[in-house]
């Protein structure tokens, strides 16, 4: 059947309503990117964080707008998939010369599949691939940026054209000593390009658009010599007189990965055409998914759709079955993997033994926390779905015993769409980056002689660096939280994993709380020896009372971890640490937590990149 021109008109105009909807989700998500730039000249950090919260909701909101717009304007839901299908021919049409493209498919998903039935989800009535190439997207406009700058240096000409490049983003905040800055930035800049003949290429190139998350502004680009391309960034922050300096010179992939890291909270930065930003990274990361670089610039419903379309892709060319989780079980979390796939399946479970006293509305409440948090580099963020489809046929039947066990509600096995195959449909999802679980780290060193003191081999002096550093950055993740007002609850090494640069990051949420929420005691001296000798608690215990004190048994019972954890974090054990920060920030204070090292930066009097006592 062929839609009448009345069905095409009314097609065009939801198809317009659509698109104008999203035009308005972008156009309010660039102007709250672009307002972070005001808010580092004026340092108003509280601000920062409140507008990096609040942005992460801006599209939903857009969304349920437009859904409701839909409704009320052309009774979307009662239209005919004829309708529907002229409607995404129409909007298609409507991305012609759009500057993002990808952005509007997604967002055209997302309001049709509130509309429609399940059954019509992978068909022809959305993009489940792009229609539009993101290919050499260019902003024609009269005063339009390039999407990057490029700088043609000379070999003595380079901290001036270094200074003139920082000047050009207008900063409205004077530098301490820009000119001083530039000579160190140009030595680091000289290193790295060590004895290499300057090419007739030689050329810096910075993305036009500055970076900015919690208290720093970063410049992120190229150095180019010939064949050779080296990735940068240069953090910009403001001194304690409230100058701003260039603090150091993050050089290569390996940094740059820490930099747009999953385990940080998303960047602000004003882009009219987003994929050529995306585009330009990962020419800087290419091991780095797309996926997570759309996530690390705010985009995180596309960086969900790109993920889940790699993860189809994945599928279909792997052979290898969905398992149990190695590791030890949680008591909330039923966690589930693909071995060939480097992300984990969290499913929050139907009943949780005791001491666990919460909800699965609760539990979610604390996922969302975590997302619209400061994640400091330590803790994992989570792409959160909703009726997932896998094929049965690459389930461990241990698996479905599992979840059949521990999450009926969550489980669903059927032939949904009456195609003829079987899926297991969970019906909510968290999907996080797979990381190394802490306890399994310590205990392979422990198994190789690491904890022996007689023992002299080179494999056990590898295993004994490889408990001390896994102890020694715990502990800093610790602090780390600290310093973003968390406090993980259930601080068991399970609890934590490391990443493949050798960071510990957090990943288990339901009983994470505010620094500030917590009351933080000593345990009181006994009354008497019968107080002493109980093995039960004797004093009164709020529900939101923490003693630091009793953390050592169930942490360290093995004498080299008590070893090196108190050498470097014994502060953690004691109530008046964790009251003086939380006194701090419910003054105000915002503490500097940065992705990079501090043999890296040039200034280093300037903050308190760590909290004190820490490494």
């Amino acid at each position: 059947m062929f839609p009448t021109r009345l069905d095409s008109s009314l097609a065009y105009d939801i198809a317009k309503a659509m698109m104008d909807g999203f035009n308005r989700h972008y156009r309010l998500f660039r102007t709250e990117s672009g307002r972070a730039k005001h808010r580092f000249e004026t340092a108003d950090w509280h601000g920062q964080q409140r507008a990096q919260r609040d942005r992460i909701e801006f599209y939903d909101l857009r969304v349920r707008e437009c859904f409701m717009r839909l409704a009320r304007e052309f009774k979307a839901d009662e239209q005919p998939m004829e309708v529907w299908q002229q409607v995404k021919l129409h909007y298609i049409g409507l991305l012609v010369d759009h500057h993002q493209p990808e952005l509007a498919e997604t967002f055209f998903n997302s309001v049709t599949t509130k509309i429609l039935h399940h059954s019509y989800f992978q068909n022809d009535f959305i993009f489940v691939r792009p229609a539009l190439s993101t290919e050499y997207i260019e902003n024609d406009e009269p005063e339009a940026s390039p999407t990057y700058r490029s700088y043609y240096p000379t070999h003595d000409s380079l901290a001036q054209v270094l200074e003139q490049m920082v000047l050009e983003f207008d900063l409205r905040c004077p530098f301490a000593d820009l000119g001083g800055d530039a000579v160190l930035v140009q030595a680091a800049m000289v290193a790295q390009l060590g004895d290499a003949k300057l090419r007739a290429n030689f050329q810096l190139q910075v993305l036009s658009g500055l970076f900015f998350r919690n208290k720093g502004c970063y410049i992120v680009g190229k150095l180019i010599n010939g064949f050779n391309e080296f990735g940068f960034a240069l953090p910009v922050l403001h001194n304690k007189a409230g100058q701003l300096v260039i603090d150091a010179v993050l050089f290569g992939e390996d940094d740059l990965l820490m930099l747009f890291s999953f385990a940080r909270a998303y960047f602000m930065v004003d882009m009219e055409i987003p994929s050529a930003y995306v585009q330009y990274l990962r020419s800087m990361m290419p091991r780095k998914p797309r996926n997570e670089i759309y996530n690390a610039l705010g985009l995180a419903k596309q960086g969900k759709t790109l993920f889940y379309r790699d993860f189809l892709h994945h599928q279909r060319h792997s052979t290898d079955q969905f398992r149990i989780a190695p590791g030890i079980k949680g008591m909330v979390m039923l966690v589930f993997d693909l071995p060939s796939f480097p992300y984990v399946f969290k499913v929050i479970k139907d009943f949780y033994p005791p001491p666990k006293d919460t909800t699965r509305e609760q539990i979610k409440g604390k996922y969302l926390l975590v997302k619209q948090h400061d994640r400091v580099g330590r803790m994992a963020d989570t792409l959160e779905y909703s009726e997932v489809g896998f094929p049965r046929a690459r389930f461990d039947d241990a698996l479905i015993a599992e979840l059949e066990k521990f999450a009926p509600s969550q489980l669903e096995i059927s032939d949904r769409d009456g195609d003829g195959r079987v899926e297991v449909i969970i019906k909510h999802v968290y999907i996080e980056r797979r990381m190394i679980p802490l306890n399994i780290y310590l205990q392979e060193a422990f198994d190789a002689g690491g904890a022996n003191p007689n023992d002299t081999s080179p494999a056990a002096a590898r295993a004994r660096e490889q408990i001390e550093r896994g102890v020694m950055e715990y502990g800093n993740a610790l602090k780390d939280l600290v310093a973003a007002n968390i406090f993980p609850g259930d601080m068991l090494w399970k609890n934590f994993g490391i990443t493949r640069h050798g960071k510990v990051v957090f990943y288990d949420y339901d009983e994470i709380e505010y620094i500030t929420d917590c009351n933080f005691r000593k345990v009181p001296q006994a009354r008497n020896e019968e107080d002493e000798m109980s093995g039960e608690v004797w004093y009164k215990v709020g529900p939101h009372d923490v003693f630091p004190e009793t953390f050592a048994p169930f942490l360290l019972g093995n004498p080299f971890v008590r070893k090196v954890f108190m050498k470097h974090h014994a502060d953690l054990l004691e109530a008046a640490f964790w009251q003086t920060h939380k006194e701090r920030i419910q003054a105000g204070h915002v503490y500097d937590v940065f992705p990079y090292d501090q043999d890296k930066r040039f200034h280093p009097e300037i903050s308190d990149a760590k909290l004190p006592s820490s490494i």
